[in-house]
């Protein structure tokens, strides 16, 4: 009982600060309450009780007529879950005396748990199929007769697919919609894994993996937009908390999943409960999530190619794509070829047991929010280096010979990666003022880019000379990490996230 309170300590405080990461890159311009009304929707009598709408409706009015003159309210569609505040141009003229501005009121403040747990769903959906392989590696080898190089590929090609797409699904979804496209991608996603189950070699497995990462980016970058845009103030930290939990929840249950499944019925049956888990989850937030109401096409794709170039030479973006590729091959060469170690003499566990292993990435997300304190009083470049040279330490313990010794360093090293890329994020949020979605897409592709080769270089090296020459690269690129956060970094002062 006192574990499982351990974890979903863990993962509440990894979704508190990710959304004030998150909400520090993506930020919406202020809604101006001279130019525009509110106009209130009709809430289901069986969603919200009778007492929160009287006191939302006080709390409106009030506000709203302390410092505004009358204007007419029109009449407002029903939102399927929450009251919907939807703003309105203001054709009454401004007032000659400026008035005081009052703090922004919420929008669609109130948000039903069915709400919360679809959101929930869909982070947990589109990174359950991820890094869900790692845990089956070992056995994958000896069915597929893989080398270490190829199976580090079969996990690098859904990360290569997420690098690719992860700048452009974005724009696409602005022209297209924002529910269709989840459901879409959720949908697609189930298909390849469900294939996978039926490779008859790595070469088709690894293809299988690409098709997933193809839709995971079509999954995450359109649900942060699509919270965006239909909800404002609390109802975003909400379900932003909601959405990340959920993400981190399902980067973690892929891999345990699958290595107990494999125990269970073997991994090929597994990959087809995996999938039956996604094809109804897609049907899950086709039926329970609400269609977009805020949601205008803009398909100005000339603007965006502009800002594009833009970032690609601008110093902050291009130290934070290099750091995030740091991270993300530290990350994935550690924690997939950490098994294949684990697999062999004198540890020989199994893959129920390395699947137990991955709870070590809990333990790190639990330090990440400690990394706010060390933002605000040393800075982006200074919270870096530090993080870095945290890692490199866990990275070395990896070495020792106890099990328990390695469980540590994973604990220490995956720790000191995650308040690295909090600090890069937050380095970006505090730096780059136009574009900061674009920015953040770039990093991504940095980010998963170096994932991608961090499976695929730590593959050679482990094949050469086992886990100790994969410890020495990974070494290798925190240096590098380390000298990007040394010179590359302008020293500035972060804002409290």
């Amino acid at each position: 009982m006192l574990s499982k309170i351990y974890v979903t300590y863990a993962v509440y405080k990894s979704a508190v600060f990710s959304v004030q990461q998150t909400l520090s890159i993506n930020k919406a311009i202020p809604i101006t309450h001279r130019n525009q009304s509110l106009v209130f929707g009709v809430l289901k009598s069986y969603m919200t009780p009778i007492p929160s709408i009287s006191h939302y409706f006080h709390y409106c009015f009030c506000h709203y007529f302390s410092y505004y003159r009358p204007i007419s309210i029109t009449h407002a569609r029903s939102s399927a879950s929450n009251i919907a505040c939807i703003p309105v141009k203001n054709t009454i003229s401004k007032p000659q005396n400026n008035m005081p501005e009052p703090l922004s009121t919420p929008i669609n403040n109130a948000t039903s748990w069915v709400l919360k747990l679809t959101i929930g769903l869909i982070g947990m959906f589109a990174f359950l199929q991820v890094y869900s392989i790692q845990a089956i590696l070992p056995v994958l080898m000896v069915d597929l007769s893989a080398t270490e190089v190829q199976a580090g590929m079969i996990v690098g090609a859904t990360v290569m697919a997420i690098a690719i797409m992860s700048p452009f699904l974005g724009m696409l979804s602005d022209a297209v919609g924002r529910k269709s496209f989840i459901v879409g991608a959720l949908l697609f996603l189930a298909i390849p894994t469900a294939l996978i189950a039926q490779s008859p070699s790595i070469g088709w497995m690894g293809m299988w993996r690409f098709m997933q990462g193809l839709s995971v980016p079509g999954i995450t970058v359109v649900t942060i937009a699509y919270i965006g845009e239909e909800f404002e103030g609390r109802a975003v930290t909400e379900l932003m908390s909601f959405y990340v939990s959920g993400s981190v929840l399902g980067g973690f249950m892929g891999r345990f999943l699958l290595g107990h499944l494999h125990e269970i019925i073997g991994w090929r049956a597994g990959y087809y409960v995996m999938a039956a888990m996604t094809l109804i989850g897609a049907l899950w937030v086709g039926k329970m999530l609400p269609s977009s109401q805020q949601f205008v096409a803009n398909p100005n794709f000339r603007s965006a190619m502009q800002t594009l170039g833009e970032h690609l030479t601008n110093r902050y973006v291009v130290t934070a794509c290099l750091l995030g590729a740091c991270v993300l091959f530290s990350l994935v060469g550690c924690f997939t070829f950490i098994n294949l170690h684990l697999a062999k003499t004198p540890y020989e566990l199994n893959t129920g047991a390395l699947a137990n292993i991955f709870a070590v990435y809990l333990i790190g997300v639990v330090i990440t929010p400690l990394s706010t304190t060390l933002l605000r009083r040393f800075g982006s470049a200074r919270t870096v280096r530090v993080a870095v040279f945290v890692s490199m330490i866990g990275v070395l313990l990896t070495l020792v010979t106890p099990l328990w010794g390695i469980i540590i360093g994973l604990a220490i090293m995956s720790s000191g990666v995650f308040i690295t890329q909090a600090a890069t994020i937050s380095y970006i949020a505090v730096n780059v003022k136009k574009g900061r979605s674009l920015a953040s897409g770039l990093y991504y592709m940095g980010y998963y880019a170096g994932g991608t080769m961090g499976a695929w270089l730590c593959g050679m090296a482990y094949a050469r000379g086992q886990w100790s020459l994969t410890v020495w690269l990974l070494l290798f690129v925190q240096i590098l990490a380390l000298l990007v956060a040394s010179f590359g970094m302008i020293k500035t002062k972060s804002r409290a996230a």
